[in-house]
């Protein structure tokens, strides 16, 4: 609120604040209105899937090391304008338990060693204070969930601090079937079982990767609301298995879930070009399909991006998906600035004549709604 003073940059009239001129908000750009700035600084920013790292390397070297991660290394984060990320990753086939552990085990250590400047988000209390904390807050999640081996594995994985979990990644589990699966014969006897773990104990389902008929099974068996933290819409992209029917955005909806929007090229067009403005339609079509109260972030990105990856790496990670996933030359939108993306989408959303209290809905405030819901218990 200082900057904004001393910027005169901008005046509240009523609940809307009067944009009067461009502000540069660090050092070496970009520029931003100062109705933008406000918008950020007084919302709880919450992105729904925003991992730390998206490079393997990276992220072992610094869980491997909590100490390789440095106050340097911090500045982005601080900065960036999210309060909270969701780090989940996506784990599965044989060693999913033990993969899922060392995960999270890592994750335990690394907010040890920093709890100057990271919290860890499990708790309503916990989510309401992190802004005022000063601190980043780290939500722990898992896209999959094949490291419950049996149902009482959902509450030890609790216990351990996971609040979020996918029902399936991509392909076929023991719970239900992914979105690239050639069948979907939806959830399993066990999968319920799972769902209704899940909400006993309070952990959010999220459905994101989840085949059709699985996605709507989970948002008919679960008595909670059912999350799609990451995703787009099929009527937007109508091939793209990951993408959302209409039919899953408005069970979602009647279930009092909230669907957060990505930023990954292949999952928000199928053509070219493909910028904010393909993106952008994504959250329009969400908000008048079942209302704004319904929509949030779900990056799926660092703050650097999947071009930035190291050439293996990059090359590595196409070759793990199916021919559906449609990957192109590049996998980043067109004319985003990812490591301050709160910043670009509150100005985005504003062309779009969004009004200042849905832009703070969907920064974070529908998200910290739903979650509050989910974990009381």
């Amino acid at each position: 609120r200082s900057f904004l003073k001393s910027a005169g940059g901008g005046v509240a009239l009523g609940a809307t604040m009067v944009n009067r001129g461009r502000h540069l908000l660090f050092a070496g750009g970009p520029e931003y209105s100062a109705r933008a700035i406000e918008l950020v600084e007084r919302s709880t920013v919450i992105d729904m899937l925003a991992p730390l790292w998206i490079s393997p390397s990276k992220t072992m070297k610094m869980l491997g090391n909590p100490d390789n991660f440095t106050a340097a290394d911090y500045a982005p984060y601080k900065d960036s304008g999210i309060n909270v990320f969701h780090i989940a990753i996506g784990t599965g086939g044989p060693d999913a338990y033990l993969e899922t552990l060392k995960f999270l085990s890592g994750y335990d250590s690394f907010l040890a060693r920093h709890d100057a400047w990271f919290a860890r988000v499990e708790t309503p209390s916990r989510l309401d204070g992190t802004k005022a904390s000063g601190k980043v807050g780290i939500l722990l999640g898992i896209q999959n969930a094949e490291h419950f081996r049996k149902v009482d594995d959902v509450d030890y994985f609790y216990g351990l601090g996971q609040r979020v979990s996918q029902l399936t990644y991509n392909a076929r589990t023991l719970i239900g079937n992914g979105s690239t699966e050639r069948r979907d014969d939806g959830l399993s006897d066990f999968g319920v079982g799972i769902v209704e773990r899940m909400n006993k104990v309070g952990m959010a389902v999220d459905v994101s990767h989840c085949g059709d008929k699985t996605t709507l099974d989970a948002f008919e068996v679960s008595k909670k609301p059912v999350l799609i933290t990451h995703s787009n819409c099929r009527a937007l992209n109508p091939n793209h298995p990951r993408c959302k029917t209409d039919e899953a955005i408005k069970a979602m909806a009647a279930k009092g879930g909230v669907m957060g929007i990505t930023e990954v090229r292949m999952f928000i067009s199928p053509t070219e070009p493909t910028g904010m403005d393909a993106m952008l339609d994504h959250y329009d079509h969400v908000a008048k399909l079942v209302g704004v109260e319904h929509l949030g972030v779900g990056s799926d990105i660092d703050l650097l991006g999947y071009d930035a990856m190291p050439p293996d790496e990059y090359k590595q990670l196409k070759a793990g998906y199916k021919s559906s996933y449609g990957f192109r030359d590049k996998i980043d939108i067109d004319g985003y600035k990812f490591a301050k993306r709160p910043f670009d989408l509150a100005e985005a959303l504003i062309r779009r004549k969004y009004g200042d209290a849905d832009i703070e809905a969907i920064l974070g405030g529908n998200f910290r709604r739903v979650l509050k819901e989910i974990w009381t218990v």
